[in-house]
């Protein structure tokens, strides 16, 4: 009979698989049988999974061993042994227990096992069901439960529970909740706080929150039968935070408190994290006192939910007391949350005091890792502290902490986006001796710096060195090269490499990447390149779009060609691409720069044939050109046909019909107009009201200017530095020196900076006032680089000196340094100089020392 049973099983129908027989049963023979029992083998292997030093190999010579003898292994310490096994963690000795769990269980089933180990019970399929769910084959746990119900086993609610995990994991939550409502019950199961929280938690998981809401309120009303706890309500409530529903999550909160159930403090957790992530820190901090008051512990989760919040939004003080709080209640931050801190702070500018938490971990007993450098140098390498940065590459190596690529990429990073490429290659030559190789991040990096140089042949050297190693360029690698290409002219090269990625399977750069590349040259006056760019897009069988016509005839309107502008429209239409309003509003605003002013209004008649509505940036666009071209009949016509057609007259229309009745002489119609406009509550900005006050005081209406500025602040704006400079350069007009010297100081107060012309018409109004004392004090203030001599200032200050001018007296009380600093730091204006026989020094008589004249 047992060879008729070999003769059929297949698992030995293959000649290899007889000879293994036959050596097996030449062994079992031949070796004698182990003297200990099939319990105490189970218990020590047991006790080496949990210790992680049983291998796969040591495992089935122990099922070699026990099949041998006569007595059947038992059930219970199978079951024992297989439920370590798929529990185990991963260990140098087993990488995966679940599935060496089900190698041995198959062994077991094989007939020649035969009545030597006890049949399966429901244990052992809960064991293996379990051991399916581990290893992310749910269909496999199904089947065994099938299995399980054709042996004429009764499942229990341990099985029953495993069966909706295995459903679950396959996600068919709705299978689970038919089998948890109804197929429970008619496998004489009763559902438990488990099995239904098993199901939540997988609904939440797809974010099907509403629907888990709908099952935990339906387990509600079973009356006791199966009742929620506080574990299914955070379940749920989980969830809605995951789905960022805040309020539907805080009043299921509050209706897990009305119902009696107390919070625990993964319950507050949930809900504090959230809070944080949404930056609601001051009802983040509102349950974080609730919880406290209810006895509830925050732990390191708490804190460092609470931590990153506060650093999110930049509170460094709370974000900082709260860590100190974390440390001193004797909780210790792992890794994660020290890490999280210093993002936090580094991504905010804040590397110093980043440092100094960096710096404390070692006293609090966290040494710090890779991230923990990485985080740091990132966070120095945006702030541009390179000695910091080398600082910290050099005590890496004292911590044992081995550089790694990304490291280097940052250090690359930082020195090449502010030019400094000597540096840059420095470090890159250096990483095969740190034992690190470039990656296609560190190739692109450099590469990409190298193009926006315009060292072209050394980007290419380094694209052909990083194929040589065997590195595959990217899409960023030939996007660089190619843009660096395009901007310094080498379009056929850039040709091939386009044609390199196609053929590579490389998406090749689309229209919006070539449309950026017009847009900035055009920007630079580089019209005709950018055309050449414009050529290159058709040639390699891409369309351009309405945006890469617009940019290229706003380029050609920017520098004037105005004709080689509407050529390029002529071209857009003819491709079967309809201007639009931004092109009609770029051709008309181009004509009105160039002075072609009936030709930018033909065009904008020609837009209504278009069917073509204008917009408030039109209409903006020919009021502010009429207005500078002294048509302010044609202007006012403009604005009554503004309003006229409903389209919204804004503030910056209304700014610029004001400024251009000031412009032409209209100013008492432009104040008229500012007061009407006052009287209907339209919001002005400070440059309505700037251009107001400089008007007022050019028609001589000073009180009102006076009283304008003084009413700034009470219609909420605050002056700028052209407000200063109006009210300044008018008062030093009408003679009042002492007011402008303490508008002067306001200004500085308020923490605008005077600019160079400014301080220049100050300083020459002085002088030419006689108020020698005065002028020299805001001579003080030029520094020859932000603040500079004018070329006027610097030849009424020599002609003061040499005696030719009616102002020189009083020159003596000029402060020297003053005088000196002006005199030989200053450029006397396109790029001329002062004489080179002029010292720069005064004499206490005001007399300028001249030296050796050339």
């Amino acid at each position: 009979m047992s060879r008729l049973r070999l003769r059929h099983c297949s698992c030995f129908t293959t000649p290899m698989s007889r000879i293994r027989l036959r050596r097996r049963l030449s062994s079992s023979t031949s070796r004698p049988t182990p003297s200990r029992s099939p319990r105490a083998a189970f218990a020590a292997a047991t006790e080496r999974v949990r210790a992680g030093t049983l291998s796969p190999q040591d495992a089935h010579h122990l099922f070699d061993e026990l099949f041998q003898q006569a007595t059947p292994v038992p059930e219970r310490p199978l079951n024992g042994f297989l439920a370590a096994l798929t529990r185990a963690t991963p260990s140098e000795a087993c990488r995966d227990g679940p599935a060496l769990a089900l190698s041995l269980f198959n062994r077991v089933c094989r007939e020649e096992a035969g009545m030597r180990v006890a049949p399966p019970t429901i244990f052992t399929y809960g064991v293996l069901m379990n051991c399916c769910c581990r290893m992310r084959r749910p269909e496999l746990g199904l089947a065994f439960f099938g299995r399980l119900l054709r042996t004429g086993l009764k499942a229990d609610k341990i099985v029953a529970n495993t069966v909706l995990k295995c459903l679950c994991c396959a996600k068919r939550a709705d299978d689970a909740v038919k089998v948890l409502l109804h197929r429970m019950t008619e496998l004489g199961c009763v559902p438990d706080a488990f099995s239904y929280a098993i199901v939540l938690k997988s609904l939440c998981d797809d974010n099907r929150s509403q629907q888990a809401l709908y099952l935990l309120r339906m387990m509600a009303k079973e009356e006791g039968v199966c009742s929620p706890d506080v574990v299914t309500y955070n379940t749920v409530i989980h969830g809605f935070f995951k789905e960022g529903k805040i309020g539907k999550a805080c009043n299921l909160f509050h209706e897990m408190t009305k119902q009696g159930f107390v919070p625990n403090v993964v319950t507050y957790n949930s809900v504090i994290n959230a809070l944080c992530k949404a930056r609601a820190m001051d009802n983040a901090e509102l349950f974080l006192r609730q919880m406290v008051d209810n006895g509830v512990q925050p732990n390191k989760v708490t804190y460092t939910s609470m931590i990153h919040g506060y650093s999110t939004l930049g509170q460094w003080k709370e974000a900082t007391k709260l860590f100190r709080e974390m440390t001193s209640s004797g909780l210790i931050p792992d890794i994660v949350t020290w890490n999280s801190f210093i993002d936090s702070l580094c991504k905010h500018g804040r590397s110093k005091e980043a440092a100094e938490i960096f710096h404390s971990m070692s006293a609090k007993g966290h040494k710090p890792d890779i991230i923990s450098y990485t985080t740091l140098l990132h966070g120095y390498a945006n702030e541009g502290s390179f000695p910091d940065m080398m600082s910290l590459f050099k005590s890496m190596e004292g911590d044992g902490i081995v550089a790694n690529c990304q490291f280097f990429n940052i250090l690359i990073d930082a020195y090449a986006k502010r030019g400094m490429m000597d540096e840059a290659m420095l470090i890159f030559t250096e990483m095969p001796g740190q034992g690190v190789n470039p990656n296609v991040v560190t190739y692109s990096t450099v590469i990409a710096s190298l193009c926006r140089m315009g060292r072209l042949a050394d980007a290419m050297n380094k694209f052909s060195e990083m194929i040589g190693t065997g590195v595959q360029p990217n899409t960023v690698v030939y996007h660089s090269l190619v843009q660096g290409l395009c901007t310094h002219g080498d379009l056929v090269k850039a040709k091939e490499l386009i044609s390199e990625m196609m053929n590579k399977g490389i998406p090749r750069p689309n229209i919006a990447f070539f449309s950026s590349i017009v847009h900035s040259l055009c920007k630079e006056g580089r019209v005709m390149d950018a055309h050449h760019i414009f050529d290159l897009v058709k040639d390699i069988g891409e369309r351009s779009d309405i945006i890469m016509f617009n940019t290229l005839i706003d380029g050609y309107c920017l520098v004037g060609e105005m004709g080689k502008a509407v050529s390029v429209l002529d071209v857009m239409i003819s491709a079967g691409i309809e201007p639009d309003i931004f092109t009609y509003n770029t051709l008309v605003n181009g004509y009105f720069k160039s002075g072609r002013i009936d030709d930018g209004l033909n065009l904008f008649r020609e837009m209504s044939h278009k069917k073509i509505k204008p917009t408030t940036v039109t209409y903006n666009i020919i009021l502010d050109g009429l207005f500078r071209a002294g048509r302010t009949v044609a202007a006012k016509k403009m604005l009554h046909e503004l309003i006229g057609c409903g389209t919204t007259v804004s503030l910056s229309t209304y700014n610029i019909i004001l400024k251009g009745l000031c412009r032409n002489n209209c100013t008492d119609e432009a104040i008229v107009m500012f007061q009407k406009l006052h009287t209907i509550n339209v919001k002005f900005n400070i440059t309505t009201l700037n251009t107001m006050i400089n008007s007022m005081y050019t028609v001589q209406r000073r009180e009102e200017a006076k009283d304008l500025f003084a009413a700034i602040s009470d219609s909420g704006l605050v002056p700028n530095a052209s407000t200063y400079g109006i009210m300044i350069r008018n008062l030093l007009k009408e003679g009042s020196v002492e007011e402008a010297d303490s508008m002067f100081l306001s200004m500085e107060r308020s923490g605008c900076a005077p600019c160079s012309r400014l301080l220049n018409d100050t300083i020459r109004t002085l002088l030419e006032k006689g108020e020698i004392v005065k002028a020299g004090n805001y001579m003080s203030k030029v520094d020859g680089k932000s603040i500079s001599l004018e070329a006027s200032t610097c030849s009424l200050l020599l002609s003061l000196f040499s005696g030719k001018d009616k102002c020189s007296c009083g020159l003596e009380l000029l402060p020297l340094n003053g005088v000196d600093k002006c005199l030989t730091k200053i450029e006397l204006g396109d790029g001329a100089t002062l004489p080179p026989w002029c010292s720069g020094r005064c004499l206490a008589a005001g007399r300028v020392s001249y030296g050796h004249r050339s």
